[in-house]
């Protein structure tokens, strides 16, 4: 490798979490975000950097360029999904979701589904602006519209994430871990009264199967149902399973294996020291990055 390529790669390199961490809230997909990543670098590889005056503001606009493209051109995948879609889960290692509540919030299954419903512009325009704080100006270069139009983009996502977000509490991690190993416990036990006073009145459990395995192709709502579904699953697991405590998307999660096979991950959000939500992973497909924990960045 050549001093360039050296230098090329050492930019890339430290900002790496940071853009991962762009392409990844633009997709909601660690795999497409890796592949995304990978694309960008081989463009960067090829840029004169004596003309590259911000490599941070250069470089998120290369990735945001082409984490639209491949967003766009999922589009008709998604509109044909089996069963719900959820984004995959991102297992995050020693990182405390205190420490920065706005990258908490903005990688947590409940940001990243209500992202789901804006337009892809929108998507990356809010992500630039209200997550990393780019200038307008940045992320006019990065979407290909100029900056006017930007800000007006700027303001309707904003609006509409402001109607629908849900209360967000990364506060108390420590709390937030005992409540769910509280919850592992109770529902081992079978008990579908005790499991109900963990949940939310209107607690809800998402599974995303893809239509590959095995689960509730609609969403289930309400804390006896949910919780009545739990035990259920619990019982037929039986001796079989076995469950592993660690965080995903800034929240507690679950893995769960069967005969020492994971099956799949529940993020369970957490509102006010009620369960509020379960997201569960079952699609094989979105398994497979949770064989490794990520580095995610706003700096």
């Amino acid at each position: 490798m050549t001093a360039a390529g050296d230098e090329h790669a050492e930019r890339f390199t430290l900002l790496r979490p940071l853009l991962f961490t762009v392409a990844y809230e633009i997709l909601g997909s660690a795999t497409e975000a890796d592949d995304v990543l990978q694309d960008s670098y081989l463009r960067w590889a090829e840029v004169d950097l004596t003309r590259v005056r911000d490599t941070k503001s250069y470089l998120a606009q290369l990735v945001t360029r082409q984490a639209l493209n491949t967003l766009r051109a999922g589009a008709r995948r998604r509109e044909e999904y089996v069963g719900p879609w959820l984004p995959e889960p991102l297992l995050l290692d020693d990182q405390d979701p205190s420490a920065d509540v706005v990258l908490a919030e903005s990688v947590s299954m409940a940001m990243l589904v209500l992202l789901e419903t804006l337009t892809p512009d929108e998507r990356a325009v809010f992500v630039l602006r209200e997550v990393f704080g780019f200038e307008y100006a940045e992320i006019a270069a990065a979407v290909g519209k100029p900056a006017p139009t930007v800000r007006q983009v700027a303001h309707r996502a904003r609006e509409h994430v402001r109607a629908r977000r849900k209360r967000f509490d990364a506060t108390d991690p420590q709390r937030n871990a005992r409540i769910t190993m509280q919850f592992l416990q109770t529902a081992a036990g079978g008990d579908v009264e005790a499991l109900m006073a963990l949940l939310a009145p209107d607690a809800t459990w998402t599974a995303d199967s893809g239509g590959k395995v095995s689960a509730a192709r609609r969403p289930v709502v309400g804390a006896a149902r949910v919780a009545a579904a739990i035990a259920g699953l619990m019982r037929k697991g039986g001796a079989r399973l076995r469950t592993e405590m660690v965080t995903c998307n800034s929240a507690p999660a679950v893995l769960f294996y069967l005969d020492g096979r994971l099956e799949g991950v529940i993020t369970v959000e957490i509102v006010q020291d009620k369960i509020t939500n379960f997201y569960v992973m079952r699609n094989p497909d979105k398994l497979v990055t949770l064989a490794a924990a990520r580095d995610i960045s706003r700096r």
